[in-house]
Order: C-alpha cells, then sequence, then structure tokens
C-alpha cells in the first residue's frame, strides 16, 4: 500500500484569495494554545497526526523525516555568505508547542510535555552536559543536511523543524522546546560574554507567532562585536550566517542565554580557572545564610586563590559563614562596584569573573583576563554631564572607540562632555538591552564596568 505524497503551498501573508486566506486560518488552527492557537483544534489535529503515523507504517515507511525529502541548500555546508554581503531575514516563522521527542521513546527519552519539569525543577545535575565544540557540531549536522524549515515536522533525530526545535537538538535536550520554555535551561548573561554554543532569544508572549525567534551563537566576525555568525533554523532551511547583532528586526528585544549543561572543552591551555569554568552559575539559592553545598566551598577556594584567605580563620567549607560574604564582598569592591553590586552575596557576575580568573583580585592586582583600561572603579556619574571637562570623559570616549561605538564622534573623542558621547554611550547601553533611563546615554557603573572589561 503506497502512501500519498501531498505538496504543502504556504500561503502568502498578503493575499486575499479565499484559498489563502483558509489556510492561514488552518496553520493559526493548528498552532498549541499558549502560542495563539485554538483548543477546540487540538483534538482533530491530534487524530490527524496518528492517522498519518499509522499510514506511514502500513506503507512501509521509515518516519516522517525519512519520507520527506531533504531539500538541498543553496548555502554551502560550511555557511556560504560568512564574511560575505549580508542578507536580510526570511518571513516571520511561527513556532510549534513544547512536546517530546518524535518517534519511539528509548532510554533517557523526554516524558509527556504535562510531566516535564517545572521552572524550579530544572537543574545543573538533570541535563545532559555538552561542551561547546559539541553544540558546534550538532547545529552543523542540520546546516549541512539542510533540513527544510517546518513547525509541524519532525527531523530523523525527533527535533521539530522549527527554530526552537533546533536549539533543543544543538543542545542535546530530552523534549522539543518552544522559544516560551529554552530559558528554564539556561542562564541569562550579558551579550559582551555570547560564547559559542550559546543563544539569542526573542520571545514575544503577547503574540509568540510574530517575532519570536532564537539563533546559536557561533563567534564574532571581527573585532567590533556588532555582528556574528549565527546558526538558525528559519525558512527555507537551516543555514550558517553572518548576522548583525542581535537580529536583523527587533534586534534590541533579544537577550542572551547560557545553556546550563555546558562543560569545559579541555581546550588545554593550562589556565588555572579552567577547571572551575565548567561549573555554571548555580543560582543564587546555593548562596546566603542557612545554604551548605559543595558550591560554598567551591566559591571560598575561588576567592582564597584571588586574595581573600584574610577573611577564613579556617576551611573554606560547604556551610556559608560570614566569612564567605565578607570575601565575595571585598571582591565586589575591587570590581569598583557599589551599593547592592557589592552586597557579599555572588551573582552570575561575580561567579563568571571568579571561574574565569578575569577581574580585579583583592587588593587591587588584575586577575588573567584583567584589563589595563579598568585599572580605575567608576568615578560618579557627575563626571559625565553637559560641561564637563575631564580625563574620564576621554577615557570613556576612546574605550567607546576601541568597542565600536565611536560612530557619533566627527572629532575626538576629548575632555569635554559632547552630545557625541551621550549617544555613543547610548548606543552601547542599547547593545546590551538596556531601555528607558537604563539607556539615556549617561554612564552609571554598570555601564563602566561592561564597557571596560
Amino acid at each position: 500500500m503506497s502512501v500519498p505524497v501531498f505538496e504543502e503551498v504556504e500561503p502568502a501573508a498578503d493575499c486575499g484569495c479565499p484559498g489563502c486566506a483558509q489556510r492561514r486560518r488552518d496553520l493559526a488552527l493548528g498552532l498549541p494554545v499558549r502560542a495563539g492557537g485554538h483548543p477546540a483544534a487540538h483534538g482533530a489535529r491530534r487524530a490527524l497526526v496518528l492517522m498519518t503515523a499509522a499510514g506511514v507504517v502500513l506503507g512501509g515507511g521509515t518516519g516522517v523525516a525519512g519520507a520527506l525529502p531533504a531539500d538541498p541548500a543553496t548555502d554551502s555546508a560550511d555557511g556560504a555568505g560568512v564574511g560575505g554581503a549580508l542578507t536580510g531575514p526570511d518571513p516571520e516563522t511561527p513556532q510549534g508547542g513544547r512536546g517530546p521527542l518524535h518517534g519511539a521513546p528509548g532510554p533517557g527519552s523526554a516524558p509527556s510535555p504535562d510531566a516535564t519539569p517545572t521552572t524550579s525543577q530544572i537543574s545543573v545535575e538533570s541535563l545532559r552536559k555538552s561542551t561547546r565544540a559539541e553544540i558546534i557540531n550538532r547545529a552543523k549536522t542540520w546546516v549541512a543536511a539542510g533540513v527544510p524549515y517546518s513547525m509541524e515536522r519532525y527531523w530523523s533525530d525527533g527535533y521539530r523543524q522549527d527554530c526552537s526545535g533546533y536549539i533543543s537538538m544543538a543542545w542535546n535536550l530530552r523534549s522539543n522546546e518552544w522559544t516560551g520554555s529554552l530559558d528554564r535551561f539556561a542562564e541569562r548573561i550579558d551579550r559582551t560574554e555570547l560564547q559559542p554554543g550559546d543563544i539569542l532569544l526573542f520571545h514575544n508572549p503577547a503574540n509568540p507567532t510574530r517575532g519570536s525567534h532564537v539563533t546559536i551563537f557561533g563567534g564574532w566576525t571581527d573585532y567590533t562585536h556588532t555582528s556574528y555568525v549565527a546558526y538558525e533554523q528559519t525558512k527555507p532551511r537551516t543555514r550558517k550566517q553572518a548576522t548583525p547583532l542581535a537580529y536583523w528586526e527587533n534586534s534590541d528585544r533579544y537577550v542572551a542565554y547560557r545553556y546550563k549543561g555546558v562543560i569545559s572543552g579541555g581546550s588545554g591551555s593550562g589556565n588555572a580557572g579552567s577547571g572551575a569554568a565548567a561549573t555554571p552559575y548555580p543560582g543564587s539559592a546555593k548562596f546566603g545564610p542557612g545554604a551548605n553545598n559543595a558550591y560554598v566551598t567551591q566559591l571560598g577556594k575561588l576567592l582564597v586563590a584571588r586574595g581573600g584567605k584574610k577573611y577564613y580563620s579556617r576551611g573554606p567549607g560547604p556551610r556559608w559563614g560570614e566569612a564567605d560574604r565578607r570575601a565575595t564582598q571585598a571582591f565586589q569592591l575591587a570590581q569598583g562596584w557599589k551599593g547592592r553590586e557589592a552586597d557579599g552575596l555572588p551573582g552570575p557576575q561575580t561567579w563568571a569573573l571568579l571561574v574565569s580568573g578575569q577581574g580585579r583580585n583583592i587588593g587591587g592586582s588584575s586577575g588573567s583576563g584583567g584589563s589595563s583600561a579598568s585599572a580605575s572603579g567608576f568615578p560618579g556619574r557627575g563626571y559625565f554631564r553637559p560641561g564637563q571637562s575631564n580625563a574620564y570623559v576621554e577615557k570613556l570616549g576612546k574605550q567607546l572607540v576601541k568597542r565600536g561605538f565611536g560612530r557619533h564622534y566627527v572629532s575626538g573623542p576629548g575632555p569635554r562632555w559632547t552630545e557625541a558621547d551621550r549617544r555613543n554611550v547610548e548606543a552601547f547601553q542599547r547593545a546590551q538591552g538596556w531601555r528607558g533611563g537604563a539607556a539615556d546615554g549617561y554612564p552609571g557603573p554598570e555601564t563602566w564596568r561592561r564597557l571596560f572589561r
């Protein structure tokens, strides 16, 4: 018994003919409820999926991915277009919902979506570990295969052929996630911290089918850090391409995330901090009064190595104590942080600097990744206002140019604060994903720290 072959034609977004209008309605009804779909459509859609699967079995098919030809990619397997002219985005691509891997369940496969852990239940220990090289290599397999985009079809590895299914595959998750759930498996990071295997995610909660998208960061294209190599699943097929940071549209709404299960790739650099760097930030709940775990011990050892030994009369140990808080605060103050940023409780940035050996040691010396430009802490907001003229303004301007945010300078930069300084600072702040008063063009402690680290 042969299985009939059907060809789906995507309706044009601006076509008003009855056929395209009906097809758009059908596609909307096929979406998950949380993505804007209609609840009444799910029963019929599930029955259709079961009937289709049964037809494949009776017809001797090997699965959905096997029955669908993989269209040859127009780009080469190693990503034609990277380093050349940037080409714009494809039309908006709605996303499928969360679900298990497609096909017969095997050992360790995902449970039903209802059994998927909640946000608070997802821990580092429960995730499959991957090196950055492994994440990128998995991403490359779809590029080489030219996997066609689809929010309803599944590739031979069981992952849905849309952008969030692509990330689920690259991160080797046990389920097909969507743009509204991928953040549960990751820690939010600053864009300046991006490394291969991290993602840039935009989820539009108001209407997930419009604009929501996610890409894999593959590395910067040049020293300006204004564009990067993006691995993404989009129409018509998986691609690797130079892309402006963070994306062609809604750039300021993309958030950088790092997979909780990423581990060191064993680069052999010999850096004393490389072993510790394999441990992602475990969360604020692991530190503070009452905490008793291995992360507290690791924190203490890192602080001792960075000049905090004088705060410990014994230890460090797994039980959180005043010595841990004072040593952490001393490290934070050494970075030029004040107020809530130096409260003695390690956040993601404190942890990242410690495990990577970067930032300034307790006592003032620079860590292995410390920059001479950050030798002095933030001097205060009063130095950066209309009418001000001082060395800090010129230092700020030179660093903005160095980081690729100096396009508003006609001459200079110089010691006198100008509108060009403000606009360049604003551009840098917006590149961090900040909005409103957080991106007013006047540097504060966090702007200064990120600019000079």
